[in-house]
């Protein structure tokens, strides 16, 4: 079906990667702005996100890239490739407690701020029960609040679902719809108006998704899958890969059910793992589309199928009554349910800074409460971005850690985080080509090509979001 407002289409595999790696540069350093005139917001459009350049750190090696290079295996200095050899001794103790993931202040109660001279204040009456704002970019968390406290998390858990299951088909596959496909949807779920014996494209169900929070096209998708089940267990590993500790996946469409909890912490963590894939940045930034209606017998009886405009629910991309579009946003997620109350991540752009706000369950029953903290905290986030000390970080997915992490013939312990091992690289990891994600990029010093615990893991050192534009028409 014809798509309205949305960027130029791309398939599902087609990812960007960002590096987790932490800059070197110094604090309020800040980076070039994101190319052109523009940058930022404009009158036609709800914002435009660049690519900017970044930099990193990584095992006592500065990465001098400015473009992706090739070389041979016969190197200069062979012992920097070497794979690290087995150790024959057994592994130390755990400590007696577990580090928090993203830093041990993250972990503690409370609201987190480094406020000093310059710093603007926090807004005032933030009542979400958990909250946290961070920049997308270099992973800073600049404040918190109870980040890694779990909560039901409604629809935001789509995000999880998408960043599993969008490289598993091109946007272009067809399904018709079953009757099982649709079994098992709890009652007054949110719907977008799948039907039964029509056929829609994984493109359609994924509009479905994010722009209408459709339940019935998640258990679509869920179905093409393999099952609820076993999309639910995917999506728990997919958590767990991504170091989103506080998550566990119940429904795959975040239904209130027992024992599904996430947090403002992991939340954020896996919407700025989806926001790396074309696709999730165009899905959650739609603001309306077309979607297929049901085949039925016109006047002359002959069958046709029409198609209904639906509209993102999202209401700082959309607007509503009481709450304006605010300039720079790009997206992500909401959700409200009964159990969780109203849940928000979100994404915007700003004079070449691109933050991520979530928000969880605030305790102020004033409508759209939740994109009204979320609008605040953007405001602070902007204003404090290069000024405030973080107080803690959004980690890589474990892979990506362990990779960074494992003992070179230079490293020394604790350059780099992460635990765990033997996990799967995610999507988010992805090393195919494009222009977002150079596939495989290489960090040269001295002419000397760096692997990382014995194998081809480089580092794309670009923010993945240049071609996220909304197209919304004004008054």
């Amino acid at each position: 079906m014809t798509q309205l407002h949305t960027p130029k289409a791309s398939r599902n595999q087609e990812t960007g990667r960002l590096s987790f790696m932490r800059p070197v540069s110094p604090r309020g350093v800040r980076f070039p702005a994101w190319g052109g005139d523009r940058a930022g917001t404009s009158t036609g459009m709800a914002c435009t996100l660049r690519t900017v350049p970044a930099t990193e750190k990584t095992v006592r090696r500065s990465l001098l890239v400015a473009s992706a290079v090739l070389l041979s295996t016969a190197l200069t200095a062979p012992a920097a490739l070497a794979a690290p050899s087995p150790s024959t001794s057994p592994p130390a103790a755990p400590p007696a407690n577990t580090p928090v993931v993203g830093g041990e202040r993250l972990g503690k109660p409370g609201t987190q701020v480094n406020l000093a001279a310059g710093v603007p204040v926090l807004p005032k009456g933030l009542s979400g029960r958990s909250w946290i704002v961070a920049d997308a970019e270099t992973g800073d968390v600049l404040a918190a609040h109870d980040a890694h406290r779990r909560l039901a998390p409604a629809s935001t858990l789509k995000m999880l679902f998408a960043d599993t299951l969008l490289p598993k088909w091109p946007r272009t596959t067809t399904h018709r719809v079953e009757p099982s496909d649709l079994a098992g949807i709890g009652a007054n779920s949110s719907m977008v108006g799948v039907k039964e014996d029509e056929t829609y494209s994984v493109h359609d169900l994924w509009l479905g998704v994010f722009l209408r929070s459709g339940n019935d096209a998640v258990h679509v998708l869920a179905a093409m899958n393999g099952g609820v089940d076993k999309t639910v267990d995917e999506m728990n590993a997919h958590a767990k890969e991504l170091q989103a500790l506080d998550t566990h996946a119940v429904s795959p469409d975040g239904y209130d059910a027992p024992g599904q909890v996430s947090s403002a912490y992991d939340l954020t963590l896996i919407a700025r793992s989806g926001l790396q894939k074309k696709d999730f940045r165009e899905y959650c930034s739609t603001v309306r589309a077309q979607f297929p209606g049901e085949t039925k017998k016109n006047k002359k009886g002959k069958r046709v199928r029409g198609s209904f405009e639906i509209q993102n629910t999202n209401r700082l991309l959309s607007g509503d009554y009481d709450v304006p579009v605010y300039q720079g946003i790009a997206g992500v997620k909401n959700g409200n349910t009964t159990n969780a109350g109203a849940t928000f991540t979100g994404v915007a752009e700003r004079d070449g800074k691109v933050l991520l706000v979530t928000v969880m369950n605030p305790q102020k029953k004033e409508s759209n409460e939740v994109y009204k903290e979320t609008a605040r905290l953007f405001d602070w986030g902007f204003a404090a971005a290069g000024k405030v000390e973080p107080v803690g970080e959004l980690v890589p997915p474990k892979s990506v850690a362990d990779a960074t992490a494992a003992p070179g013939p230079s490293a020394s312990p604790g350059q780099a985080g992460g635990t765990g091992a033997g996990s799967q690289p995610v999507a988010s990891a992805h090393t195919g080509g494009g222009a977002d994600g150079m596939g495989v990029a290489l960090g040269v010093t001295g002419g000397v090509l760096v692997l990382l615990a014995g194998g081809a893991f480089l580092v794309n050192r670009r923010w993945p979001l240049p071609d996220l534009v909304r197209r919304r028409p004004r008054p």
